[in-house]
């Protein structure tokens, strides 16, 4: 164990260490299949009241609960599960799914930002599991990062973000899908899909039948006056200190528009946030290639690295390559065009 700043720095080999401090109610970030999660104890009012003074978060944001059991779901919500809720439970858990149910009393308001409901998931990440299981307890844990940049997929991100403002950070790789979870909200009559991620929303039609899709999914246009009943939902997200740009609409369109705004932005340091097959058509800047658009999978593992990197490289404006919102497609330009503060071209 190293430690930078007076944060503790723990290897997988120290997962126990990890969640001593964890059961002391202090703060402990982790990676996940997702994006790395910075963790406390889900029932400890003030250990989950450090989460958003780290973070910087606003108190009404909620956030998500995270178990090692299935069965540790009961513990957390009001009334029985609905034949919804097993079926998704049995489909996608453990996995990139968050599903959103009333919260029973013990759960305290903190932790669901004044919320009567709580959204809960079992993550897949061995790391994930293995340091909950240790800690006995229900952990709290939205991204590792502070509040309104790019979510972090690797731990440099998280030390770079939060050290000397948490207790421990237990490092574990680069995480893989690169975007945070589904959340779908069965907490009404109707299934409702809150924040698109690593699980598809063609994926929980296939299993739920109709599944609404709320306004804030496909907005483009900032929604901070609404209350949030999801993490992600409002406030700046994802995004760098450069000013970005999403260039969207027609995918044969879209190269010809980014060349025509880095001619008319010559002044700046202009970089590229581009897919595979149009990275060599940019000129005199910086480019950073996000992946194929035949592998969305690919390109949600890249994209909050990339900004980070072209912060890191001191580039005042990116433009990216808008996608198509179609499976993976509606997570990613969900957090694009956050990360652009809705400053969209259509083309």
């Amino acid at each position: 164990m190293k430690s930078i700043k007076g944060t503790k720095i723990f290897e997988r080999s120290e997962i126990k260490e990890a969640a001593n401090l964890l059961q002391q109610g202090k703060l402990v970030a982790f990676p996940t299949e997702t994006v790395y999660g910075l963790g406390a104890n889900a029932l400890d009012e003030a250990a989950v009241r450090s989460i958003f003074t780290a973070k910087g978060r606003p108190a009404d944001n909620p956030l998500i609960v995270h178990i090692a059991k299935q069965e540790e779901l009961k513990s957390l919500v009001k009334g029985e599960l609905t034949e919804d809720v097993k079926r998704l439970i049995s489909n996608f858990w453990p996995g990139p799914l968050t599903i959103v149910l009333s919260k029973n009393a013990k759960v305290p308001a903190v932790t669901t930002g004044g919320l009567e409901t709580i959204a809960v998931r079992m993550p897949q990440h061995p790391v994930a599991l293995e340091l909950i299981e240790a800690t006995q307890l229900s952990i709290a844990a939205p991204s590792a990062n502070l509040s309104g940049k790019p979510s972090p997929t690797l731990v440099k991100h998280v030390i770079d973000d939060l050290a000397g403002k948490v207790d421990g950070i237990l490092a574990g790789g680069q995480t893989g899908i690169g975007v945070e979870s589904t959340v779908v909200d069965l907490s009404q009559v109707k299934p409702v899909l809150l924040r698109p991620g690593g699980v598809t929303y063609e994926e929980l039609t296939d299993i739920l039948g109709k599944v609404e899709i709320d306004p804030t999914v496909e907005a483009k246009l900032s929604n901070d006056d609404q209350q949030a009943i999801s993490p992600g939902m409002k406030y700046k997200h994802y995004s760098p200190q450069a000013e970005v740009i999403l260039v969207e609409g027609r995918t044969e369109e879209i190269p010809t528009k980014i060349k025509e705004l880095i001619g008319a932005h010559s002044a700046q340091k202009v970089g590229v946030m581009a897919t595979k097959e149009f990275s060599n058509y940019y000129q005199d800047v910086t480019v950073k290639e996000m992946g194929s658009r035949s592998n969305l999978a690919e390109i949600s593992t890249n994209i909050f690295k990339l900004l980070r990197e072209f912060d890191a490289e001191g580039i005042d404006e990116i433009i990216v390559e808008g996608l198509p919102v179609e499976g993976l497609g509606l997570a990613i330009m969900n957090r694009l065009r956050k990360s652009a503060a809705y400053q969209i071209i259509e083309v």
